[in-house]
């Protein structure tokens, strides 16, 4: 994690990994919820001009229909892919921002400690793109699994029975060219919120630290700086979402050249182009409600947990090792 206490020996990547993996799977149990909603908000009336019925009208009305009709089980659908995707992006975009923006330093002969405003968007928008390809699988598969329901379904419809069962279904079908559908959306959408995202953390963090507003260590401190990081994060990184959302979840058809190619969109660029001209830009922002109530506690336990972790550990870590 990147500015974290300085006693004892800095973390290691593998450490930093670990950390980020475990405060992003407690993020997502509580966030999970939010990020169903989102989705079917996201595919909701898809392409078509105004006037369309609406199934959900908004984030609260999404998660109480879903409540309604499929349960708890509805409402925490695509969790365990969650966990595994949280795990790899996190923990690659926690564990290797830091050592990325050392070394950015380093190689422009700044001081590896150093906090640069520039060089900490180039470590996260990378470390991020890491965790993205990395975890791609997983979130295509969580995505098509959040949109369906048999109660009120909206978009196409990908019924799988476990994450075992969708990734199978999709590599028999498509191969190792399905596993990796949309990887450039997944990219782009984490690219321009991991950003951001570490960024807004640390600069609010020495902010309130430098001039004695809140003490380095304290939960407070971790709570303010997460909560100004989710606001971030959420306002850059919604119609990348929303793209996303669409490129995974769209139908596919076999091509000319023998290959399963998506029937709606070619590319994120293609998706965004074609949202905004049938629907307005206000297309690009369905869901933002209900993205804001995933990303903004999700975030705020991410990155206050991970440094909880971070701190926990190594006061465990450094008295063994005394």
């Amino acid at each position: 994690m990147a500015s974290p206490p300085a006693m004892g020996r800095p973390l290691s990547t593998a450490e930093g990994f670990m950390c980020g993996g475990i405060a992003a799977c407690i993020a997502v149990t509580v966030s999970n919820p939010a990020e169903v909603a989102k989705t079917r908000l996201q595919l909701q009336g898809e392409l078509a001009k105004s006037g369309v019925e609406k199934v959900y009208k908004n984030a609260f009305d999404a998660m109480g229909k879903t409540y309604k009709n499929e349960g708890i089980r509805g409402m925490q659908r695509g969790l365990g892919p969650a966990y595994a995707y949280q795990i790899l992006l996190n923990g690659s975009r926690l564990g290797f921002y830091e050592p990325f923006r050392r070394n950015i330093n380093k190689f422009i002969g700044r001081r590896p400690e150093e906090q640069l405003g520039s060089t900490a968007i180039i470590a996260g928008a990378t470390s991020g793109a890491v965790g993205a390809s990395l975890g791609n699988p997983l979130f295509l598969i969580k995505a098509r699994m959040q949109a369906y329901s048999p109660a009120l379904p909206v978009g196409a419809q990908h019924h799988y029975k476990s994450s075992f069962h969708a990734l199978s279904t999709i590599f028999r079908a498509e191969g190792l060219r399905g596993l990796v559908r949309g990887i450039d959306a997944a990219i782009l959408r984490t690219s321009m919120g991991s950003s951001v995202q570490l960024p807004s953390y640390n600069l609010t963090k020495n902010f309130l630290v430098s001039r004695d507003i809140l003490p380095a260590n304290s939960a407070w401190t971790f709570l303010a700086s997460s909560a100004v990081s989710g606001v971030c994060v959420c306002i850059v990184m919604q119609p990348a979402d929303t793209a996303l959302t669409r490129v995974y979840n769209q139908p596919t058809v076999v091509g000319p050249n023998g290959q399963l190619v998506g029937t709606l969109y070619k590319n994120p660029i293609d998706c965004l182009w074609k949202t905004a001209k049938a629907e307005g830009f206000r297309g690009w922002y369905k869901g933002s409600t209900a993205h804001f109530m995933r990303i903004a506690p999700h975030t705020i336990i991410t990155l206050t947990a991970n440094d909880l972790i971070i701190n926990l550990y190594k006061r465990i870590r450094d008295n063994d090792s005394s």
